[in-house]
């Protein structure tokens, strides 16, 4: 079993649908994915949790890959309120939804070796070969930020993939330390720059692992279609996610996932037929 966690709110369900679209179209191993989101409109009124129906939907279209596939809803709009409510980071360089990952080590249905994606990713070959990874003497294993490593440090690491060691990060506190920082600290990259500067000991395994620029490599196993910097024709950045299938195709030429998209365009009129947000 492949154990992954996804975090957000209702609008991001259709990172959540294309990227399940694309794992589970190369594994046979059974995926069961964790969603964890809460409800902050004290923040910003469009800061709603992802519906059952979102979440059911997505349950369904994964069942019928492999009917032992699930996904899993945790609503932490409480713990995320007490343990970050109101801290200077809930207006960091992303959305608060970002900090949910460092509540893991606190949820009991999060078992002892979890992945965590963010939702701009599409999977290009099979999870497991990445899942499989051996992190028994590490708290995590990552790769490097294209940018972070020349700009921060060597070694710093891009937080979009994070394979846990959840019985490791409970021993060492990483997520315990790392929340301590959100909330007395205000950092730029928030919930990246907390767990780099917590870790005791991590694994930095291939840029394959998590693909930050090249979107057709075929030996890729995640692909990260995150914020770039372009200096031509003059320095701006880019930012198109895979549910852009317009933009992805001719700003990124990328068509490696086509035959996902393709039935994710389809999966999105199912849903949008049924005509329900609950």
């Amino acid at each position: 079993m492949v154990n992954i966690l996804l975090c957000g709110n209702k609008k991001v369900f259709d990172g959540a649908l294309t990227q399940l679209i694309s794992m589970t179209n190369r594994t046979d191993e059974t995926i069961k994915c964790y969603i964890m989101t809460m409800e902050l409109t004290r923040i910003n009124p469009d800061f709603l949790s992802i519906t059952d129906s979102q979440v059911e939907f997505l349950r369904e279209v994964i069942k019928r890959k492999n009917k032992d596939n699930d996904v899993i809803k945790l609503d932490v709009t409480e713990l995320y309120e007490k343990e970050f409510g109101g801290c200077a980071n809930e207006t960091a360089y992303c959305t608060p939804y970002t900090l949910l990952r460092l509540l893991a080590d606190l949820i009991d249905e999060i078992p002892d070796k979890l992945l965590y994606l963010d939702i701009d990713i599409m999977i290009g070959n099979d999870i497991k070969e990445l899942y499989d990874i051996d992190i028994s003497d590490y708290e995590y294993a990552a790769v490097k930020e294209k940018y972070g490593c020349w700009l921060i440090r060597p070694d710093y690491i891009n937080a979009g993939m994070l394979l846990f060691n959840m019985k490791k990060v409970k021993e060492t506190g990483l997520l315990a330390k790392a929340r301590q920082r959100i909330k007395t600290k205000k950092m730029l990259f928030a919930d990246q720059d907390a767990i780099y500067w917590s870790t005791t000991k991590k694994k930095i395994i291939p840029r394959r692992f998590n693909e930050q620029s090249k979107f057709d490599r075929k030996d890729t196993v995640v692909c990260h279609f995150c914020k770039r910097l372009m200096l031509l024709p003059y320095p701006h950045t880019e930012n198109y996610k895979q549910w852009n299938v317009d933009e992805i195709h001719r700003e990124l030429k990328c068509f490696y996932f086509d035959r996902d998209l393709d039935e994710y365009l389809l999966l999105k009129k199912e849903y949008e037929s049924r005509k329900t947000d609950i």
